[in-house]
């Protein structure tokens, strides 16, 4: 098998960040982020999966250093997704541009990775949520909830199926040809994960404040009925999809 083009490159970890108007916050997450690689002497680089900013977001994350890739299509999974095709490391860390997530912070996602775990994924509820960082009707109703039927539709060890700071093999999760491209993004590389038997982890994941000061993008109903309307249809379809799978391998 040839090599892909992140491994040729000598790039071992790709930070990424999905990107629509973060100007208020994204060059301080590009700092944290650059300032983690230079400390712990990694070969990587700061990906910003811009998704059609217009206050300058662009300028901004070019200045301060990062590579910026434009993904017109939008919605949360379609600027993720881009950004992974992308990336040119070995492993990836995603995570979101509004200050919630501390980038300087990174280092056991990395010693999972190196550990060779395939997803590892941030648990906020054992980490810490700080004071106004999560609207109650999120943290104790939503995701509990939702998490808890992911658990049972698709059994795993994952208890925070939304944390939106994970890190990954890039080639792992390329392979499961994620498809949703708003937030239910995070359900679908959880439920793929644990069909194709890929080796996942969590750790305690600390969540501050946004660091905005306008609406945040996610939408409490619309994107929790996405999130639940995509666990329960891919439920039902996991065997048709599965032995399509199977088909395209043979």
């Amino acid at each position: 098998m040839p090599k892909a083009e992140n491994e040729t490159a000598g790039v071992e970890l790709s930070i990424l960040m999905p990107c629509l108007n973060e100007a208020q916050t994204l060059a301080d997450c590009i700092r944290k982020a650059g300032r983690f690689l230079t400390e712990n002497n990694i070969t990587g680089e700061i990906l910003i999966a811009d998704n059609g900013s217009t206050d300058g977001s662009i300028p901004m994350a070019e200045q301060e250093g990062a590579r910026v890739v434009s993904v017109p299509l939008r919605g949360y999974g379609a600027a993720l997704g881009g950004g992974i095709e992308a990336a040119r490391g070995l492993y990836v860390i995603m995570g979101d541009a509004d200050g919630s997530y501390d980038f300087s912070a990174l280092g056991e996602f990395v010693n999972k990775l190196h550990q060779g775990y395939d997803l590892v994924v941030g648990n906020r509820y054992k980490g810490g949520i700080r004071p106004g960082a999560m609207p109650g009707l999120h943290r104790y109703l939503g995701n509990p909830l939702l998490s808890g039927l992911g658990r049972i539709l698709f059994p795993c060890a994952i208890h925070d199926f939304h944390c939106g700071l994970r890190g990954f093999r890039r080639d792992a999760v390329i392979g499961l040809e994620l498809t949703t491209t708003g937030m239910e993004y995070a359900s679908e590389m959880i439920a793929k994960a644990v069909i194709y038997k890929l080796r996942m982890t969590e750790i305690p994941t600390i969540l501050h404040p946004d660091g905005r000061n306008r609406r945040p993008h996610l939408r409490t109903w619309r994107d929790g009925w996405r999130h639940l309307k995509f666990m329960v249809l891919f439920k039902v379809r996991w065997p048709l999809f599965t032995r399509g799978r199977h088909q395209q391998k043979r």
